[in-house]
């Protein structure tokens, strides 16, 4: 199967989605379950397929419920059963949805491939939760430990604002540091002494 790489330009993706092949345009056709189809399959979105019971979610004819009686992938339009209007020389025709605004009721099963697809998504979401599970459990007991380690730091800040005893230490230093420096720049002038001398009877 083709894999689509995500891409960021409009042409691209408008270019991407009118030249889609079959396999991908099913997915496209995907419309929510309703919470009772939800409840009992186990799965959020289907592909809308003729046969299927649907409601309207948005547009004009909102709230209008009816059978699927045709699909086309073409246009990315589905056709739903009584929803037509009148043309101006006096023809019915039926209005065409698209299947982002559309939300399914009833389930046309007669398919046994379509069995076979929900069973799979609903293993697919168990394992989901399965995962996603222990990962809560540790974010649970993440923000417990937080919270216990908060009244810990509250001591440790007082005992960083009592430290006086340092500054005695740092007067100190430099005292030291200059009794061992005198010593040796009288060495160092001992040897240039001698060096020279030696320099000066040759």
């Amino acid at each position: 199967m083709q894999t689509i790489r995500p891409v960021t330009k409009p042409t691209k993706q408008r270019k991407m989605l009118f030249q889609a092949p079959a396999h991908l345009r099913h997915r496209i056709f995907a419309a929510h379950l309703s919470p009772e189809l939800r409840a009992s399959q186990g799965v959020k979105t289907l592909p809308v397929r003729s046969g299927d019971s649907v409601r309207i979610m948005r547009g004009d004819h909102k709230g209008f419920e009816g059978k699927v009686t045709r699909v086309n992938r073409r246009d990315y339009r589905v056709y739903v059963e009584g929803l037509t209007r009148e043309k101006v020389d006096g023809t019915t025709i039926f209005v065409p949805v698209h299947a982002s605004k559309v939300m399914i009721t009833r389930l046309n099963l007669d398919d046994k491939w379509r069995k076979k697809i929900l069973e799979r998504k609903k293993a697919v979401g168990k394992k989901e939760e399965i995962a996603k599970k222990p990962v809560r459990e540790a974010v649970e007991a993440k923000e417990e430990v937080v919270e216990e380690k908060v009244p810990e730091k509250k001591p440790r800040r007082r005992k960083k604002v009592t430290r006086k005893p340092k500054a005695k230490k740092v007067e100190e230093k430099p005292e030291e540091v200059e009794r061992e420096e005198k010593p040796k720049a009288k060495k160092t002038r001992a040897k240039r002494k001698a060096t020279k001398k030696t320099r000066g009877e040759e």
